[in-house]
């Protein structure tokens, strides 16, 4: 049986990073603890790095509780101060209601995300005019799960009918 309590200080923190800007250690708590509907995560973010692209999701929504230290917070088209103690909420939507941690101090940023696990899902990346598609598991879910995963710019969209009028 999954046990249903995990106390954070135990929770193993894995590095995720991609360039220079990106990068966290990032800990499974969902798994750990049996949960089904809600997937938990608790992320670390060193000085000057963020975790994840400015993105919005349109089927999932996340809370955040900033557990240490300070940062930023990107929201639509506003920036907030964030510190330990506040209770951030990004529900599903489009660029309006993107969201990206970035740790502006000079100690470590820690939040503990909490996230419903809606499949499919659409995340839009403003900055870079990207979008995800994601089936068979929601972002932060099993990968090993996914039966559909793609992304591509906006702009290499296609008419619906490309392509459909070929002879049976």
């Amino acid at each position: 049986m999954t046990a249903r309590i995990v106390n954070l200080a135990d929770v193993e923190l894995h590095e995720h990073a991609h360039g220079t800007r990106f990068s966290a250690r990032i800990g499974a708590v969902g798994s750990r603890i049996g949960a089904r509907q809600l997937g938990y995560r608790l992320t670390a973010l060193a000085p000057g790095k963020r975790a994840w692209p400015f993105h919005s999701h349109h089927a999932n929504e996340e809370m955040f509780l900033i557990l240490e230290g300070s940062g930023r917070l990107r929201y639509g088209t506003e920036e907030h101060p964030v510190r330990a103690g506040d209770i951030v909420c990004a529900p599903a939507g489009g660029p309006e209601t993107a969201h990206q941690f970035i740790n502006d101090s000079d100690a470590d940023l820690k939040y503990l995300c909490v996230s419903t696990m809606r499949e499919p899902d659409i995340v839009e990346y403003p900055d870079s005019a990207k979008f995800a598609a994601f089936a068979g598991a929601a972002p932060g879910g099993d990968k090993a799960a996914r039966s559909f995963e793609a992304c591509a710019r906006r702009g290499d969209a296609v008419d619906y009918w490309e392509g459909e009028d070929k002879e049976d």
